[in-house]
C-alpha cells in the first residue's frame, strides 16, 4: 500500500473525518439571550475573548499552508499532508464559528487592533514570519520553527488554554450553549493538531538532532509572548474577573500541558 495506516497522521486523519462537525447546526439564539443578561464586564470580557479568538484562528488559516509546501517538497511524508488538509479545513471552520458567535450573539464583529496587546501581536507576527519562510526554505530547521512556534506556542498554549478558560466559565454556569458546545469541538480538533505538531517534531529531531536547538531557541523566544496575552487580558479586570476566572489558574493550566509536550520532544531527543 502506498499509506502507512498506522502512523499518528493518518489515524487522526481518519479521526477528522469521523468526527465531523458544522458551525452552521449550532443554534445561537439562547447564547443571544444569555449574552443580553451579562453585565458591562462581563460583555467586555467576551467580547474581547471572542475576537481574539476569531484573530488568531484567521491567522493560522492563512498560515498554515507553506507547511503543506515544505513536507511536500522535502518527499516521502504524504501522510503528513494529507492530515494538514483536514487541519485547514477545521482552521477555516473555526473562523466561521467565531465570526457566527460574534455577528449573531454580539451583533458585531470589533476590529481586531484596538483589543490585541502587544504581547499578541508580536506573536502573530513571528508566527507569520516562520511560516512564510517556509515557501523559499523547506529544510528541517526552519519545518522545525515553524511547527514549534504553529503547533506547541500559538495552539498548545495560546489558543488550547484560552479555549479551556471560556469553556469552563460558561458551562459551570450553564450559560452560551452554542457557544461552549463549539469550544468543546474546538478543542477535539485543536488536540489531534497539537499531536501531530508533536509527531512531526519529533520527528525532525530523529532525523537531525540539531534541529533541537531552533525548537527550544524558539519556544523560549514565543512562551512568554503567549503568557502575556493572558495578562493583557485578564489583569485589567483583576481583582473580581468575570465569571470567576482567575488569571493563575489559567497560567497553570498552560505551564501543565506545555511542560508535558517538552518532556515528550525531551523523550525523542534521548531516544
Amino acid at each position: 500500500m502506498l499509506l502507512d495506516q498506522n502512523l499518528l497522521p493518518m489515524r487522526d486523519y481518519h479521526k477528522a473525518k469521523r468526527l465531523m462537525w458544522d458551525p452552521q447546526d449550532l443554534d445561537f439564539s439562547q447564547d443571544k439571550r444569555d449574552w443580553e443578561g451579562f453585565d458591562e464586564q462581563e460583555r467586555s470580557l467576551v467580547r474581547c475573548a471572542l475576537t481574539l479568538f476569531l484573530g488568531g484562528e484567521t491567522a493560522v488559516t492563512d498560515d498554515l499552508s507553506p507547511l503543506m509546501v515544505a513536507l511536500k517538497r522535502e518527499g516521502g511524508h504524504l501522510e503528513e499532508v494529507m492530515f494538514l488538509t483536514t487541519q485547514l479545513f477545521e482552521e477555516a471552520k473555526h473562523v466561521e464559528f467565531f465570526d457566527r458567535a460574534l455577528g449573531e450573539v454580539i451583533g458585531d464583529v470589533p476590529a481586531l487592533e484596538p483589543l490585541a496587546g502587544e504581547n499578541y501581536k508580536h506573536l502573530f507576527q513571528a508566527l507569520g514570519t516562520a511560516l512564510e519562510a517556509l515557501l523559499t526554505d523547506h529544510s528541517l530547521k526552519a519545518q522545525a520553527r515553524a511547527v514549534a512556534s504553529y503547533h506547541m506556542i500559538i495552539e498548545g498554549v495560546l489558543a488550547e488554554t484560552g479555549y479551556y478558560a471560556i469553556f469552563k466559565a460558561m458551562r459551570a454556569r450553564s450559560l452560551m450553549p452554542a457557544l461552549t458546545q463549539g469550544l468543546e469541538y474546538l478543542q477535539r480538533d485543536e488536540a489531534r493538531h497539537i499531536a501531530f505538531g508533536l509527531h512531526l517534531l519529533a520527528r525532525l529531531i530523529s532525523t537531525d538532532p540539531a534541529v533541537w536547538e531552533v525548537i527550544d531557541g524558539q519556544l523560549n523566544t514565543l512562551l512568554p509572548l503567549a503568557q502575556g496575552v493572558y495578562f493583557e487580558v485578564l489583569s485589567p479586570f483583576a481583582p473580581n474577573i468575570p465569571f470567576g476566572l482567575d488569571l493563575g489558574d489559567v497560567l497553570e493550566v498552560a505551564g501543565k500541558h506545555y511542560f508535558a509536550r517538552v518532556g515528550v520532544l525531551e523523550r525523542a531527543r534521548h531516544s
